[in-house]
């Protein structure tokens, strides 16, 4: 998207990212969690922030209800405002990453075409996450009954029933958790973060401190 105003100049920063990788001992980066409904996002997104934190990983969550209640309350869920809603959510994802966080986000991100964005704008950060659960995986857990009112007519252009979605062709990684326990699926996570964007000090540091 183009700016509306022509009267704009970029800021230049006084602290490199090196400088906050150094100090944060890893990387920023983004995890995009993409999948179903009820695939598990939310509760994997919460469970990886709450563990990289404890491994002292500066990082924070992006979950798709909380940024739906502030950031995208205007929007509704047409494809247009799905659009929208995920091009918000990227350039906020990207500002994080650029701070040196790692950006945890869990939004069902329908759209390739989206997803695809997000990558293009920011590909030293992002890495795409299929959190993939069968659809009626998904509808047995229905913990908020949205499936239910969505087969009922109640609730239109919901994903997976009358909205499409497009799972990714070539995910960075693949959750499976119709098949895999919450702690194996977070312990999976974690050593992908720690791979992708840890500093090679800080890692020698960790290994040392554990042998």
């Amino acid at each position: 998207m183009e700016p509306k105003s022509s009267n704009l100049g970029a800021v230049e920063h006084r602290v490199r990212e090196d400088d906050r990788a150094r100090r944060n001992g890893h990387r920023g980066g983004i995890l995009w969690f993409t999948g179903l409904s009820g695939a598990g996002k939310s509760t994997l997104a919460a469970e990886l922030e709450r563990a990289l934190f404890e491994k002292g990983f500066q990082v924070m969550l992006l979950d798709g209800d909380n940024v739906r209640k502030g950031l995208s309350a205007d929007l509704g869920f047409s494809p247009e405002d799905r659009a929208e809603n995920i091009r918000r959510i990227g350039e906020v994802a990207g500002l994080f990453a650029e701070a040196g966080m790692i950006v945890v986000t869990a939004f069902i991100s329908p759209y390739r075409a989206d997803r695809d964005r997000i990558r293009a704008g920011h590909p030293e950060y992002f890495r795409e996450i299929f959190i993939n659960a069968p659809l009626e995986i998904c509808e047995q857990r229905d913990s908020k009954g949205l499936y239910r009112k969505a087969r009922a007519g109640e609730i239109k252009d919901f994903t997976g029933v009358s909205a499409p979605y497009e799972a990714p062709l070539k995910p960075d990684l693949m959750i499976p958790t119709a098949e895999t326990s919450v702690e194996d699926c977070v312990r999976q996570l974690v050593g992908y973060v720690e791979r992708q964007f840890q500093s090679p000090i800080t890692a020698a540091r960790v290994r040392n401190k554990n042998h």
